[in-house]
Order: structure tokens, then sequence, then C-alpha cells
């Protein structure tokens, strides 16, 4: 249990600081992008804005159960295993979740495409970490 909770929350950490530079990122390079989330579906002076804070570390502890039960079927090195981890993670859960967000949502498909990179990302740095706690 313990090669599944510390890897989770330090990754969670990570996916905090990810997040939160990933969205003065795209407001820096993608000013236009980053006007769309002014629209009011994007409420953050509601009291569940705390939701945005808590979801890397729900996202990360479910990724580090997920690696203690998948990691012996990655083969290869330490970076084709943090690489091939984070690929099957946005394959099988975040393109289809993004899919599903573009198609009933209104967002624009570059505010869903920054969301897709920043979680392909993340992933990969998750795979990396977890290789390196939990081999």
């Amino acid at each position: 249990m313990k090669k599944i909770i510390i890897p989770g929350l330090i990754v969670g950490a990570i996916f905090l600081i990810l997040s939160i530079s990933g969205l003065y990122l795209t407001s820096y390079f993608f000013p236009n992008v980053a006007m769309q989330y002014f629209d009011p579906a994007f409420d953050a002076e509601s009291d569940r804005i705390l939701f945005y804070y808590i979801h890397p570390f729900v996202i990360s502890l479910a990724l580090s159960w997920f690696w203690s039960r998948f990691k012996g079927a990655l083969t290869g090195s330490f970076i084709t295993k943090g690489i091939e981890f984070g690929l099957i993670y946005v394959i099988v859960a975040t393109f289809p979740m993004m899919w599903l967000i573009y198609s009933a949502m209104s967002v624009s498909l570059e505010i869903v495409s920054t969301w897709f990179v920043l979680a392909l990302v993340q992933a990969i740095v998750a795979g990396l970490i977890f290789e390196k706690l939990n081999p």
C-alpha cells in the first residue's frame, strides 16, 4: 500500500504544479484560448474550486494503483516504460473523455487540445516517477 500512496501523493503534487503552470502557459502563449476560461461554464468563484486542486491527487492515486497492477506488462527502458504508460493512459481514458467533452459541451477544439496535451505530459511524467519509485 505504501508503494501506491507515497508515489501517488508525490505525483499528485507534481500534477498540481503542472496543471497550474499549464494554465498560465496557455494564458501566455494562447490568449484567445485562455479567454474561454472567462465563460460562465468555468466558475472559479464557487465553493467547488477546491475540486480543481484535489483532482490531481485523485488522478495520481488512481494512476499509482494502475501502475502497480500493470507495470509488469511494460517492457523496455526506464524512458520507454514511462512513455508507454503515458500513451496507454491517454488512449484509454483521456482521448475518449476529451471526445465526449468536445461533443457535449460548448468548448473549442483548441481548449480540449490543450487539456489533452497537458494530460499526455502529466501521464508520461507519472509513468517516469512511478518507474523510479515503484519499479
